[in-house]
C-alpha cells in the first residue's frame, strides 16, 4: 500500500477523500449498526447466539461479541476500501461500514481469539510520510505487546479510544439496540454497561426484553428476502406504527408511514442508507408486499383493518411505491374474515357500514361477500375502502332483507339490533321506511307504516286469512311502532281498512265459492272484545243456507219479526232470517254488533239530528213495518235507549217519517188527538186504544196541540178545518188559522174552502182574510177568514191564497164629521186617567151617524180615525190610537159608567 501511494499520488489523494467520505458521509452515525451488524454475521458464521457488550473503559469504548473470530480475510477486507469477506446470508462482515466507527476515533483497534489488528491515523501518517487527512483504515497495524486479552465468554472485542464524550455515544448506542436485536436475528443479547437487552423468538413472535424488563412483542412473517413485523399487545393486538424508516435489514433512510414494519434485503447503496433505484429494487419490494398479507392473516381477525395503510401522503419515494403494492395486494389476496366463513380479498368483501356486530351475523347469508364481524362500522368501512371494499348502507340492507323468507324470530332479532342501531346513532330511522315485516298471513310486506301490531297475541286467531297486515306475533318489536305500525287491539283491528274491505267484498266471495268462514269467526271473535260499528256488510248464512248482509238478517225469534211486513223476510226479500246454529254459537250482542237485527238499529247521529222528512226512513227497515203492527214497532222503538232517544226527539226526523207514513187504526197519527187533548176537540179525533203511552202517540204524530211542522201538517189542518160536518169552537178556528199563518207558503197547497168567521165552510174563492178590525162593520162574517192578532193576517193570507179584506174594500166615508182632539173630549181624559195612559195626541172626526158606502159603521179609519157618536164607536177608535186594542170593551163601559168602580168590577 505504501508503495502504491509512493508510485502514484493520486491513489493517496482517492483513498484518503473515499474515506473521508465515509466517514463525514454514508457512515457517520451509523457506528454501533454496523459493529451491531459485524456481530450478527459473526455468530450466524459460528452458528451461535449473538451476544454483544458494551463496555467504556479508561475513555475507550469496547464492543465485545460472539461468534466467528477474526482472520485474514477479515483484515484484508478492513483494509480495502473495494473488497469485502461478507458471504452469503450475511449482512456486512468487516467491510466498508467498518469506516463508521472513524466518526468516534481514530485509533480503533480489534481484538480476537485468534489475533488482532489496530489503526492509527499517527502511525499512517508517519509511514506515508504525510501530514492532515490520511486513510487511517488502510494500514493495519499489529496490537502492542500489552493489548488485554478479550473479555471470557467473547470472541472478538472493537476498542475504540473517543474523541466524543462517552456519555452521548452510550446514549445513541442504547437507543439503537431494540431495533437491531429485531433486525439482526442471529443476535439474542445486547448488554450496555450492565444494562441488558434480550430477543427470544418461537418462529412467529419476537420477544424483545429492555433492561428495566419491559417485554416488546413483535408478531412477523417471513417472506421471499424479507421479513415484516409489527409490535403487538399482550393480547396479541397489534400497536400499528406510524414513522417508521425501510431496514436493509437494519434502518435505512428510507422513511415509511406503514403500520408494519419491513426488514428486505433491497438493493442499497453503499453508505446503506438509500435504496438504489432499478427493476431490481422494484421487484424487491414488490415481493415484500406479495408477503405482506401473510402478516395480516398471521393477527386474529379483529385486528386485521390496523395493518391497512392509513390514508395520507407518502413519506417517500420508496413509501409511496410501498403503498402502491400493497393496497393492490391486500386488494387481490384473500385475507378479510367473511362473514360466513373463508377469508376475502378487498376488492370483492362487502363492509357493514353500521358498527353492529350482531347484524353481521344475521346479515351472514343474505349479502354475497360480507366481511365477518367485529370489522364493521363507520371507520372499518372507510378504511377498507382504500383496497376497494364496497360499504353496505342502511339503505342496502333493507335492500338485501327485502324478498328473502326468514322466520318471525329472525326478523324480529334483525328489528332489535336496528333498534340498537337507531338509538345510538349508527342507522337512521327514515332510512328504514321500507323495512320488510312478516304477517300473520305468511306475507312479507314492504313497509310498517301500516302494519298493526296486535297488542294481544291471542288476537292473532285467523287474521292470516282476514285481510289486515298484522305483524307475526313472533316478529314484533317496539322498532317497528318507532317506524309507523300502530299499535292494535281489536278495536284498531276491526277498523283496519284490509278487514273492512274484505268485510265489503264477503258476500260476493261467498257467493263465489270462497271460503269466508274464517273471515267469519274472526270478525266475531273480535267483536267479543271490541265494540264493531260499520261492519254491516259481513257475509254471514240465513236459515236456507245461503249468504246475506249481516244487516239484511234478523236473529231468530227477535221481537223484531213479530212488526216487520211479511214480504219483507224471505230469500228475495229485503231481510231474512240468521243461521240458527250461529245464531246459537254466538252471543246475540255480538251479532248485533256486526250489523245483525234483534231490532231497530238507530240512526247515524248526522241522520238523528236530521229534520228534513224525505222518503226514506230514518231508521233503517221503518217502512217494512206491517200496516196493523205499528204500535208494536213504536215499542221496540222504545225499549232500546238509542232508538227510543231519536224517537222521542221533538223535532226529529224519526217523529216527522213515523207521522207521516205510520198508521194507527188506518189513518196517519197526525189525523188523530190524544184523548186528554181536549182544546183540538171539534177538529180532530180521539186516537183509540192502541195501547202506547202518551209520550210515545206523541212520538208518532198524534197531536197534543196545535203545532202547525210543516206543510203537509197544515195541509191536513186546512182539510179538517173546511170538514162543513164538524163542529169547531170559535176559538179554535182562530188558534188553527194562527198556527197556520207561521207556516211558509211554498210547502202548502192552498184549500178550495175555508171555515169563516161565523163558523161556515166557504168556498176560498168566496172568501178574504181580514186583516183590521173596523172592516168588521162593513164585510159580512160568511165571507171572512180571521186569526187572533190582525198582524198575523198577511202571512196567513200567504197560506191561504186569500186577498187581504182591507185590499178588497173600496168604501169611502160619506157622512159629515166634526174633527175634535182627544184633550178636548172630558169623558175620553176620564177613562185616560182610570187606566194610567196620557191622552193620544191629534183627535177624530165625530159622526152623529158615520156611513161608510152606504151603511152605518161604529167606526172607520182611513187615513184618520172616524167614529160615530156612541160609546162604542168612541171606545174603539180610542183604544186602536192607544195600542189597547184588547181593552176596548172596558174603555167602552168607562165610556158608559165612568168610575173607579166600573174599573174594577
Amino acid at each position: 500500500m505504501l508503495r502504491a501511494w509512493r508510485d502514484s499520488p493520486t491513489r493517496f489523494t482517492e483513498d484518503t477523500n473515499a474515506e473521508h467520505d465515509l466517514r463525514v458521509g454514508g457512515y457517520r452515525d451509523r457506528l454501533f449498526v454496523e459493529l451491531a451488524q459485524n456481530a450478527a454475521d459473526a455468530a450466524a458464521q459460528a452458528g451461535v447466539e449473538g451476544r454483544i457488550r458494551v463496555r467504556v473503559i479508561d475513555g475507550e469504548l469496547r464492543v465485545a461479541n460472539t461468534g466467528a473470530p477474526l482472520d485474514a480475510e477479515g483484515v484484508a477486507s478492513l483494509a480495502s476500501l473495494r473488497a469485502s469477506g461478507k458471504r452469503g446470508g450475511t449482512v456486512g462482515r468487516f467491510g466498508v461500514g467498518f469506516a463508521a466507527v472513524l466518526a468516534v476515533t481514530s485509533r480503533p483497534r480489534i481484538v480476537s481469539r485468534s489475533g488482532g489488528v489496530s489503526f492509527s491515523q499517527t502511525r499512517t501518517r508517519e509511514a506515508a510520510g504525510r501530514e492532515g487527512d490520511v486513510p487511517i483504515l488502510r494500514l493495519p497495524w499489529p496490537l502492542p505487546p500489552t493489548e488485554p486479552p478479550v473479555p471470557d465468554g467473547f470472541d472478538t472485542e472493537v476498542r475504540l479510544p473517543l474523541r466524543p464524550p462517552p456519555g452521548e455515544v452510550l446514549e445513541l448506542i442504547r437507543s439503537e439496540v431494540a431495533d437491531l436485536l429485531l433486525a439482526l436475528p442471529a443476535l439474542t443479547e445486547v448488554d450496555v454497561e450492565g444494562q441488558v437487552w434480550t430477543r427470544r423468538d418461537d418462529g412467529e413472535l419476537v420477544e424483545l426484553t429492555s433492561p428495566d424488563q419491559h417485554r416488546t412483542r413483535w408478531l412477523t412473517h417471513q417472506g421471499e428476502s424479507c421479513v415484516w413485523a409489527v409490535p403487538v399487545s399482550e393480547t396479541g393486538a397489534p400497536v400499528p406504527i406510524t414513522d417508521d424508516v425501510l431496514h436493509a435489514p437494519t434502518p435505512t433512510d428510507e422513511r415509511v408511514s406503514l403500520p408494519a414494519r419491513l426488514l428486505a434485503s433491497v438493493a442499497v447503496e453503499p453508505s446503506r442508507r438509500r435504496v438504489l433505484a432499478g427493476a431490481e429494487s422494484r421487484r424487491a419490494l414488490a415481493e415484500a408486499a406479495r408477503a405482506y398479507p401473510g402478516l395480516v392473516r398471521r393477527l386474529p381477525p379483529r385486528h386485521r383493518l390496523a395493518l391497512v395503510p392509513p390514508a395520507g401522503f407518502p413519506a417517500s419515494e420508496v413509501d409511496s411505491t410501498l403503498r402502491e403494492l400493497l393496497v393492490r395486494r391486500l386488494s387481490e389476496d384473500e385475507w378479510l374474515p367473511a362473514a360466513v366463513g373463508g377469508e376475502l380479498a378487498g376488492a370483492r368483501a362487502r363492509v357493514l357500514g353500521p358498527d353492529l356486530p350482531d347484524l353481521v351475523e344475521l346479515l351472514a347469508d343474505v349479502v354475497p361477500g360480507l366481511v365477518a364481524a367485529p370489522l364493521c362500522g363507520g371507520q372499518a368501512a372507510r378504511t377498507l375502502a382504500s383496497v376497494g371494499a364496497s360499504p353496505v348502507d342502511t339503505a342496502a340492507i333493507v335492500d338485501a332483507v327485502t324478498g328473502i323468507e326468514r322466520d318471525p324470530a329472525w326478523w324480529r332479532r334483525l328489528y332489535e339490533v336496528l333498534l340498537d342501531g337507531v338509538e345510538r346513532h349508527q342507522v337512521a330511522a327514515d332510512e328504514l321506511g321500507a323495512m320488510p315485516v312478516p304477517l300473520t298471513d305468511g306475507r312479507t310486506v314492504a313497509g310498517p307504516r301500516t302494519a298493526l301490531l296486535l297488542d294481544d297475541v291471542d288476537l292473532a286467531g285467523d287474521l292470516d286469512l282476514a285481510g289486515p297486515r298484522v305483524v307475526h306475533p313472533r316478529a314484533a318489536h317496539p322498532l317497528l311502532e318507532r317506524l309507523g305500525a300502530v299499535r292494535a287491539g281489536a278495536g284498531e283491528l276491526l277498523r283496519d281498512p284490509a278487514l273492512r274491505e274484505a268485510v265489503e267484498g264477503s258476500v260476493e266471495d261467498a257467493l263465489a265459492g270462497v271460503d269466508v268462514l274464517p273471515l267469519v269467526r274472526t270478525v266475531l271473535r273480535l267483536a267479543t272484545r271490541a265494540v264493531a260499528e260499520g261492519l254491516g256488510a259481513l257475509a254471514l248464512p240465513d236459515r236456507t243456507g245461503g249468504w246475506r248482509r249481516a244487516d239484511e238478517l234478523v236473529l231468530p225469534g227477535s221481537r223484531l219479526l213479530d212488526v216487520l211486513d211479511t214480504e219483507a223476510i224471505g230469500a228475495q226479500a229485503p231481510l231474512d232470517v240468521l243461521d240458527t246454529d250461529l245464531a246459537a254459537r254466538w252471543p246475540a250482542e255480538v251479532l248485533t254488533q256486526v250489523g245483525v237485527l234483534d231490532g231497530f238499529k238507530a240512526p247515524a247521529e248526522d241522520d238523528a239530528e236530521s229534520t228534513g222528512a224525505g222518503a226514506d226512513p230514518p231508521i233503517a227497515d221503518l217502512d217494512l213495518v206491517a200496516d196493523d203492527a205499528w204500535p208494536g214497532a213504536v215499542r221496540l222503538l222504545a225499549s232500546d235507549p238509542r232508538t227510543r232517544r231519536v224517537l222521542v226527539e221533538p223535532s226529529g226526523r224519526v217523529r216527522r217519517w213515523l207521522a207521516d207514513n205510520a198508521l194507527l187504526a188506518g189513518q196517519p197519527p197526525g189525523q188523530w188527538r190524544l184523548r186528554d187533548a181536549e182544546s183540538l176537540a171539534g177538529l180532530f179525533d180521539p186516537v183509540p186504544d192502541v195501547d202506547l203511552p202518551g209520550d210515545l202517540l206523541v212520538a208518532m204524530g198524534v197531536r197534543s196541540d196545535l203545532t202547525v211542522v210543516d206543510g203537509q201538517d197544515a195541509e191536513w189542518l186546512c182539510a179538517r178545518l173546511a170538514e162543513e160536518a164538524r163542529s169547531v169552537p170559535p176559538g179554535l178556528v182562530l188558534r188553527a188559522h194562527s198556527a197556520l199563518s207561521r207556516v211558509s207558503p211554498e210547502d202548502v197547497r192552498p184549500p178550495a174552502a175555508v171555515r169563516t168567521l161565523d163558523g161556515s165552510v166557504t168556498d176560498a174563492a168566496d172568501a178574504v182574510v181580514l186583516d183590521a178590525p173596523w172592516l168588521l162593520g162593513l164585510w159580512p162574517h160568511s165571507g171572512l177568514v180571521a186569526t187572533l192578532d190582525f198582524a198575523e193576517a198577511p202571512a196567513l193570507a200567504d197560506v191561504l191564497d186569500l186577498p187581504l179584506a182591507s185590499e178588497e174594500t173600496t168604501a169611502e166615508v160619506e157622512s159629515e164629521g166634526e174633527f175634535v182632539a182627544w184633550r178636548e173630549l172630558p169623558a175620553i181624559a176620564e177613562v185616560a186617567d182610570l187606566l194610567g195612559v196620557a191622552p193620544a195626541e191629534g183627535g177624530l172626526f165625530v159622526h152623529e151617524t158615520l156611513t161608510v158606502g152606504g151603511r152605518p159603521v161604529p167606526w172607520w179609519y182611513d187615513t184618520a180615525l172616524h167614529t160615530s157618536d156612541t160609546a162604542e164607536g168612541l171606545a174603539r177608535a180610542f183604544a186602536w190610537a192607544t195600542e189597547r186594542w184588547p181593552q176596548r170593551a172596558l174603555i167602552a163601559a168607562l165610556l158608559d159608567d165612568p168610575g173607579a168602580a166600573t174599573l174594577l168590577g
